[in-house]
């Protein structure tokens, strides 16, 4: 009687109904939680056979019903398997595509190697849980890691809707298929049953599928399994989907199984139909692989604690030089560190093992998450050999990092070559609180300062190039070159058509121009005399200070004199600071003006249509590179304005990913060049202003020898001994000199931000004078001061600092701007010069005013000022020190970067080009030609 009992069918279109819906309501959570995301799957199709449209109609249903963005991507015939591969891999690093299935069979006229497609699929995106990589984790038993198979992952969940117990149960796969049999069986081995594989060459068949408890069929052969085969009692799951003669049937045929239903359904407990059974299942798998997939992704979207390796750090109480100590440590390769901190592979460009470019998409992808805390570190007025202001920033980083085990970032500027070969050396830190690998640091990095410079000369010989040819040809000889005729008729460029609408010109088929619009079109009439566009250099070069251009005979005497700056004073290094994306650099690109025409009107990039070119040039540079500390916490390291002559900050975008990173417990140490009267004030009313960040505390960073110096101390050198005055207690001295100290911790709250001192602590410095800036320090109205050790001890002798930067960054900020953007360019010099140096008032010279006058005219009186002054004193004099009273600031000249988006007025004598001194550090650099390793002191 057991026999004929009928069986429980178990309709695969209720169970994939019910995982639907849940499905539905999980993609419903995500849409909440991040408004502008979706789930997206990418269904790859070569040719178009109509069995395999049935089926992708069916998934792309199944898809657009739970809520994920179906994209059917179909490709000819004539594809072949190299550009098919490479259509995978796009789709792989698409980061709104969250599942891939490549449709079998592929329908190409190329010999295609489908397993080698199906494995270059990324195996976080291998919803459909073929590749190798998947098969290999299904094998080991790791169902958790990556995606189960769809069709047998459904057929698991019937057979659990179906009541039965799996562990201790005898089951049988007949076919051992990698897409069904294979799989099934191992999942069911890790689930506990009792497998046994069956295939064409088993012996008694019959006999074997019969002890079966739960039976899975997937042969491909219609209604092979007779109901005598089945076990009595047992549960049958029918993979098999057959079309065969049906005269009834309007189509001629019908579908059937591998098992004869009509026979096995009075055997058996539960029983599968065909179709409906399994079918549906194999889609509702597919769709909750890609939404486990979506939710993977959606969890990269929440920045956690990061699972960080530190490096451990063993400070020499004699401290070696810097390279011996950054050659001492290993660093992480990387990929590792990329990876520790939640960026994904399709977002990390490796540049060798050690460094690598981070591409914007992370600031897209992480668009819902909070910013993390916003620091940036200044310091006093500088001796000239600097105060430890780079080794304070990566010594607060690591004791953040390292030792308080935050998620913490430090953003750097890119060294110039300029100082890295003159005096100054390199700009990594120092002692126990560097970037590594130092000398990789120190110099061609990834190439961004060279891309700086070929866009720059590219511009500057535009500009030279256009003069000469306007000068030597008629307006129709130049419009025909500039639109030439060509086979397929004639056509302004993108860049051109540009020009055509700022000059109104509404006609945009080049035939049609008349002459009027012709000449205006083609004549820029650039006057020399207001050329503001340098050729640069990245080398300290004094005798490029002045040169004479276009001597040759092939230039007609068209010659100028002109000069060369260094490469980071390049209007294009602030563009690359200050920029937002992509499109905002093309868009500031194209507004720099390099010069006036004879009628007092700009010309700018776009004009000479070389902003494209420019673009094209700066494309990888725009994004930040990724390098590490000694103590293994990241660092990025992104572009290195000149601090004098532009705002002197690392760039915009390295801050706004790095805050993302970090997320809302994180912190972000950004650096500001030179004194807080120069780089932190452009920090705060230059890059604020276009970045939309509010920072939430100062670092001060000042030294005793600093003080001393200000105090009246003997004058300090470069490569000349200290005189006894730093080395020996002078309490005195120190008290003297905190005036410059005071004025800068007065100008950091003048913005409402709390205002930390870390005092950077030599060898030489005693307690009483440490104390001394301390209490000096607190009285000033500093929330904090802190004794520092950082050089000496790394991230452990900053953990004080540290702890105080977290308390005073956690502080409600009140930041606010100097001065309003619509106020005369007068009144805002004046307001930097009196608020920030302490000036009585400024003079403006006449040359100076005579810019003013040109630059309000051309509609740039809004722009932010950036002074360009001495970074050695609050004056233009760099041999006033402390914090002076009585004195005017003298404004000999105004220029414009109206693509980086500021005025730079200049102050005193301020040179765009050093020199090497007598004694550069080229002296000490040298190769080890045995190991390549890069020997001397940076």
């Amino acid at each position: 009687m057991a026999e004929e009992k009928a069986a429980l069918v178990l309709s695969g279109k209720e169970v994939a109904q019910d995982v639907r819906n849940k499905l539905k309501e999980q993609v419903a959570d995500l849409k909440k939680e991040f408004p502008e995301f979706a789930p997206g799957l990418a269904i790859v199709q070569v040719g178009a056979r109509e069995d395999s449209n049935v089926y992708i109609r069916m998934k792309i249903r199944a898809a657009e019903e739970i809520g994920i963005r179906a994209q059917h991507i179909q490709f000819p015939r004539s594809i072949t398997q190299s550009q098919l591969v490479q259509e995978v891999k796009k789709l792989n690093n698409d980061p709104n595509i969250h599942g891939m299935i490549v449709q079998m069979p592929l329908e190409s006229d190329n010999e295609i190697d489908s397993d080698l497609v199906l494995d270059t699929i990324s195996p976080d995106k291998d919803v459909d849980g073929l590749t190798t990589a998947s098969a290999g984790k299904l094998s080991h038993g790791m169902l958790s890691g990556g995606f189960l198979p769809c069709t047998p992952n459904g057929c698991m969940e019937l057979i659990r809707r179906s009541g039965a117990k799996i562990q201790g149960a005898s089951a049988v796969v007949l076919g051992r298929s990698k897409i069904v049999g294979t799989p099934m069986a191992e999942l069911l081995k890790w689930h506990h049953a009792t497998v046994t594989t069956c295939h064409s060459r088993t012996a008694d068949l019959e006999g074997t599928v019969r002890t079966a408890d739960i039976l899975v069929v997937g042969i491909g052969r219609p209604e092979f399994v007779k109901g005598s085969w089945v076990k009595p009692g047992a549960v049958v799951i029918d993979c098999g989907i057959n079309a065969i003669p049906d005269a009834t049937k309007k189509s001629g045929s019908r579908l059937v199984g591998d098992v004869a239903y009509a026979e096995a359904s009075k055997v058996a407990s539960v029983i599968t139909p065909v179709p409906g059974g399994v079918g549906p299942m194999t889609v509702a798998m597919l769709m909750q692989n890609t939404v486990i997939s979506a939710q993977k992704a959606a969890a990269q979207m929440r920045v956690h604690d990061w699972k960080i390796r530190y490096l451990p750090l063993e400070p020499l109480e004699k401290v070696p030089s810097d390279i011996e100590i950054a050659r001492a440590q290993t660093p992480k390769d990387v990929a590792e560190l990329a990876d520790e901190i939640g960026l994904l592979p399709s977002e990390v460009d490796m540049y060798g093992k050690k460094k690598a470019k981070v591409s914007l998409s992370v600031l897209q992808r992480l668009a819902s998450q909070q910013d993390g805390r916003y620091v940036v570190v200044a310091g006093i007025t500088p001796t000239p050999l600097g105060e430890g202001k780079s080794t304070t920033t990566i010594g607060l980083a690591q004791a953040l990092g390292a030792h308080l085990k935050k998620n913490v970032f430090a953003c750097v500027r890119q060294p110039s070559q300029g100082p890295t070969f003159g005096i100054k050396g390199g700009a990594a830190g120092g002692g126990y609180s560097q970037v590594i690998p130092m000398d990789e640091f120190n110099l061609h990095l990834t190439g961004d300062i060279h891309a700086i410079t070929a866009a720059n000369n590219l511009l500057a010989a535009q500009i030279d190039a256009r003069m000469f040819h306007e000068s030597t040809q008629t307006d129709q000889a130049l419009y025909n070159r500039l639109v030439p005729k060509l086979k397929t008729g004639r056509e302004f460029s993108k860049i051109q058509l540009n020009r055509l609408k700022k000059l109104g010109i509404v006609e945009t088929n080049p035939d049609k121009l008349t002459e009027e619009e012709i000449t205006k079109f083609v004549r820029l009439n650039i006057d020399p005399a207001t050329i503001t566009w340098q050729r640069v250099l990245d080398t300290n070069d004094r005798f490029l200070r002045k040169i004479t251009i276009g001597q040759s005979p092939t230039e007609k005497d068209k010659t100028r004199e002109c000069q060369f700056d260094i490469s980071v004073a390049s209007e294009i290094m602030a563009v690359l600071a200050l920029t937002t994306s992509l499109a905002d650099m093309r868009e500031r690109l194209g507004k720099m003006v390099v010069a006036s025409d004879t009628s007092g009107n700009p010309v700018t990039a776009e004009d000479l249509g070389a902003s494209g070119a420019l673009t094209v040039l700066m494309k990888d540079a725009i994004r930040p590179n990724l390098m590490q500390t000694l103590e293994g916490t990241p660092v990025f390291v992104h572009a290195g304005p000149f601090a004098n002559i532009a705002h002197g900050n690392s760039s915009i975008l390295a801050d706004k990913i790095a805050l993302k990173l970090v997320g809302s417990d994180g912190v972000v140490v950004t650096e500001a060049g030179f004194g807080a009267d120069i780089g932190m004030e452009k920090f705060f009313n230059i890059k604020c202003r276009y970045s939309g960040l509010v920072p939430n505390a100062v670092v001060l960073v000042a030294t005793v020898r600093a003080l001393k110096m200000h105090g009246g101390g003997p004058t300090v050198s470069p490569g000349v001994p200290l005189p006894a005055a730093y080395t020996d207690e002078n309490l005195e001295l120190v008290e003297k000199g905190f005036s410059n100290l005071g004025k800068q911790i007065e100008n950091g709250r003048l913005f409402g931000v709390p205002v930390v001192v870390a005092i950077n602590a030599f060898a030489s410095d005693t307690e009483a004078e440490l104390g001394l800036i301390k209490k000096l320090a607190l009285e000033a109205g500093a929330s904090d001061a802190v004794i520092c050790s950082h050089w000496a001890k790394g991230g452990s002798g900053a953990v004080q600092l540290a702890e105080a930067v977290a308390k005073a960054s956690s502080q409600p900020s009140d930041f606010k701007f100097l001065y309003d953007l619509k106020l005369p360019i007068e009144d805002k010099i004046r307001t930097i010069a009196q608020k920030i140096y302490g000036a009585d008032d400024v003079e403006i010279k006449p040359e100076a005013q005579e810019q003013i006058n040109r630059y309000r005219k051309q509609g740039f009186n809004d722009l932010p000022i950036c002074m360009a002054k001495t970074h050695l004193s609050l004056t233009s004099d760099p041999s006033l020190k402390g914090a002076p009273k009585g004195f005017t600031i003298p404004v000999r000249d105004v220029r414009a970067s109206v693509g980086a988006g500021f005025l730079y007025p200049l102050i005193g004598t301020m040179s765009t080009m050093p020199g090497l001194p007598t004694r550069p550090c080229i002296y000490d650099i040298d190769l080890d030609l045995q190991t390549e390793e890069v020997l001397g002191l940076f």
